[in-house]
């Protein structure tokens, strides 16, 4: 397939002189030792997104404690997003995170539970500083992922009289909500709060909201693809969701979790082709939401309507595909 990438070393040096920014200031803010731990070897890839939300609003034309003052809001970003990994680590059973022992095998699991919640809160905190709004929004996107959590880990087999994964089907519909509201609400949010900081409209706000939200999608419908691609096949593609109904007693219902996974692999090629079908979808959607009048006309724009492709492309590189 033929990339709609163009200009890469742009995105590229923004985004990594971008990181820069965020890895300093995470440096001015945690002290806290394991908290620094958990964060470091991050991609960053939500605040950096976000960094270009918010230069495209500005137009680079931002004080120095404006932006700074983004940056900030970046790292409130980063401390919910990593906290939901260290409880996601223990909820799973993951024993590594980005190349090490996840957080709770190295510290213990009451440790890990309460280092998450403290990181939860300094980031409330950081967002409370900042105003109203964006602690009303920080507060709404960890109520929104904790309920794509619990769908998740109440899921059973009650919620499938349909095997089928087609887009229509009960399934895909159930995995579509919990990665709405587990990571694209979170990529929205970014968006969003760096409307905040850059003080625009509330309509502007809306609109790279949404933008985020697609973005979000279509980075985990990529990371799915990956790992189906690589060889983890069905067990990454639907999540969680047939492990946990595996670990489960299998009374309920008739569709076992092992029976599914068994009808779903017969389907490989399939729902490799949905997945893909899926990602264009949504890419579409965050470029035509980039082009609405409403949006800043400046450069910082056209490299917002280049991002999304450009990250899910650098995603599918390892697997030799490109969107």
């Amino acid at each position: 397939m033929v990339t709609r990438m163009q200009n890469a070393d742009t995105l590229e040096s923004f985004f990594l002189t971008s990181r820069e920014d965020i890895e300093k200031t995470i440096q001015e803010i945690i002290l806290d030792e394991k908290i620094f731990g958990i964060l470091e070897g991050g991609k960053r890839l939500r605040p950096s997104l976000a960094a270009l939300a918010f230069k495209t609003c500005t137009g680079n034309k931002e004080s120095k404690e404006q932006y700074h003052s983004f940056l900030e809001g970046a790292v409130s970003i980063e401390l919910a997003h990593n906290a939901s990994l260290v409880h996601d680590d223990i909820m799973d059973g993951d024993m590594k995170r980005r190349g090490e022992l996840a957080f709770y095998i190295k510290e213990g699991i009451d440790n890990a539970i309460l280092i998450g919640h403290k990181m939860l809160v300094l980031g409330f905190q950081i967002m409370l500083s900042h105003g109203e709004k964006n602690a009303e929004l920080f507060v709404e996107t960890w109520n929104r992922t904790l309920n794509g959590q619990l769908t998740e880990v109440n899921f059973n087999s009650k919620d499938l009289d349909d095997t089928s994964i087609a887009p229509d089907s009960k399934f895909f519909q159930l995995y579509s909500s919990i990665i709405n509201l587990k990571t694209a609400w979170l990529f929205a949010s970014a968006c969003k709060a760096a409307a905040y900081e850059a003080k625009v409209s509330d309509e502007i706000a809306e609109v790279l909201f949404q933008y985020g939200r697609e973005v979000g999608f279509s980075y985990q419908l990529a990371d799915d693809l990956a790992d189906l691609e690589k060889g983890e096949r069905i067990d990454s593609v639907v999540i969680p969701l047939l492990s946990r109904l595996e670990k489960k007693s299998l009374k309920e219902g008739s569709i076992t979790a092992k029976l599914l996974k068994k009808k779903l692999e017969k389907h490989f090629e399939e729902i490799k082709q949905l997945y893909i079908s899926e990602i264009k979808k949504h890419l579409d959607q965050a470029e035509q939401l980039c082009n609405k009048d409403i949006i800043p006309d400046n450069e910082y724009k056209k490299l917002l309507q280049k991002a999304p492709t450009y990250i899910i492309n650098r995603m599918l590189a390892e697997i030799d595909v490109a969107i």
